[in-house]
Order: C-alpha cells, then structure tokens, then sequence
C-alpha cells in the first residue's frame, strides 16, 4: 500500500505492520475549574448530603448552621472570660490589689506543698499596721483605708513576680517567699518594713507616716495554718519588744 508522505512522496508499508493514531489528551482543567465544579459535592459529603439533594435550600440551611454555631463558640469565649474575670475578683481583696486571705492561704498550702517535693525552702512574712487607731480616730476611716492600700502597694512594689502577696483581714497582711531561707526571709521583711517606714502618703494636704511590724516563719512542706500562725506569734514577739524598748503601747 502507499502512504503520502507529509513532503508529498510515496513510500511502502507493510501489510504486516499497522498505523495507528496517538491517543487523545483531552487538556487538563485548572485548578479553579475543578474546585468549582467539586466544591458542592465536597460540602454534600461532608454533611452526608446526596448531590442531586444539595439545592439553594439546603445551601442556605447548612449556611445558617453554621452562622449559629460560630455564635455559640463566641458566646463560650465570652462565658470564659466572664468566669475568669470572677476567679479573679474571687480571690481579689475588697480594698487593694492584692489576695483576700482566702486565695493567699490557698497559693501558701500550694506554695508549701511545691517547698516540700522540690526540697526548696520558702518562708511566709506576717506583716502589722502599728497605729491604725491613731489615724482613724485623727483623720477619718477614709484616711485609714489609704493607709491600707499604700502599706499594699508599697509590698507590690518590692516583691518579685513570683512572690505573694495577700491581706489577711484588718490591717494584716501576708507576703509568700519562694526559695527563700530564714536569713534571706529575714532580710527581706526588714527590708520591706523599712519601705513602708520611709514613704509617707498624701492624705488630704496631710503627709502620713505608717509603720509596720514583722514576723517570719520559714518552711519545707507543712500546714498553711500552722506556718501563719507561727509567722504571727513571731510578729507578736517584735512588737513586743519594740513597745518595751519605746515605752508605748500600740494602738491599732
């Protein structure tokens, strides 16, 4: 047989042989177009929803579905927040920024516990306004509750971010020490003493001096209730022995 050549010759071929086309490619389909023609089946199987079933209405009631529960995971976010921020006010003191007596003993049992498996010491200070009596009956209660929040913030101000500080009722007060031994806990209870001491408040035009007493009790692991009390009777003990030593008597 003769076969025209694409110059417009001749040539012979075989009968044994055979001329067979090239298979046809049909062109690829972009990547738009076969996201576009899958994207509704996708969504249809996911929702365990046939195909010929996925209408405008059904589009429109998983759309609405989905609209509800993304309202629900805001008003959880929200939830969360609202409980976090009562957690917090929870454990906040009434008057200054700092814990109520119940968050504090709470973090020393805590505080302790962490002393005892890690075998670190810890120490708790006992701290007491002297003469909240004096200031309330000559200034005002209102002039005593600044003397509270500043005996507060000035603690705050003098602790490291990983002490902790609470008010444990009145015009007491409560500071935590982490790895923290006796003569280092000592230091720092004198040394915080002596802030409160030497930064008088503004009350009214009136610069009001506030002191304080001081008592530590160091610890690895025991009673939260023990190690306050033993941190107030070693208060006691100081004060004590400055009204010996001045001769007055203080009235808190």
């Amino acid at each position: 047989m003769k076969v025209q050549r694409p110059t417009g010759g001749t040539g012979s071929v075989s009968s044994v042989g055979r001329v067979s086309a090239a298979p046809t490619v049909k062109p690829a389909k972009k990547v738009d177009e076969v996201s576009d023609a899958t994207a509704p089946v996708d969504v249809a199987s996911i929702g365990g929803i046939p195909e010929a079933e996925f209408t405008p209405k059904v589009r429109a009631a998983i759309e609405k579905l989905m609209k509800e529960v993304q309202d629900v995971r805001q008003e959880l976010d929200q939830a969360k927040k609202r409980v976090d921020y009562l957690e917090k006010l929870a454990d906040q003191d009434v008057l200054t920024p700092v814990l109520n007596r119940r968050a504090f003993v709470r973090e020393l049992d805590r505080m302790m516990a962490y002393s005892e498996r890690y075998e670190v010491p810890g120490s708790v200070i006992y701290i007491d306004v002297n003469g909240m009596k004096e200031i309330n009956d000559g200034l005002g209660h209102e002039a005593g509750d600044e003397a509270i929040k500043h005996v507060a913030s000035t603690l705050l101000r003098n602790v490291r971010s990983s002490d902790i500080v609470g008010r444990l009722g009145g015009d007491e007060f409560g500071v935590i020490l982490l790895q923290a031994p006796p003569d280092i806990a000592a230091e720092k209870a004198q040394f915080l003493s002596g802030e409160v001491a030497k930064t008088p408040f503004d009350y009214e035009g009136n610069s009001v001096n506030v002191h304080v007493s001081h008592g530590v009790h160091s610890f690895q692991g025991g009673d939260a209730d023990a190690a306050l009390k033993a941190a107030d009777m070693a208060m006691y003990e100081q004060k004590k022995a400055k009204q010996e030593v001045s001769g007055e008597t203080d009235a808190s």
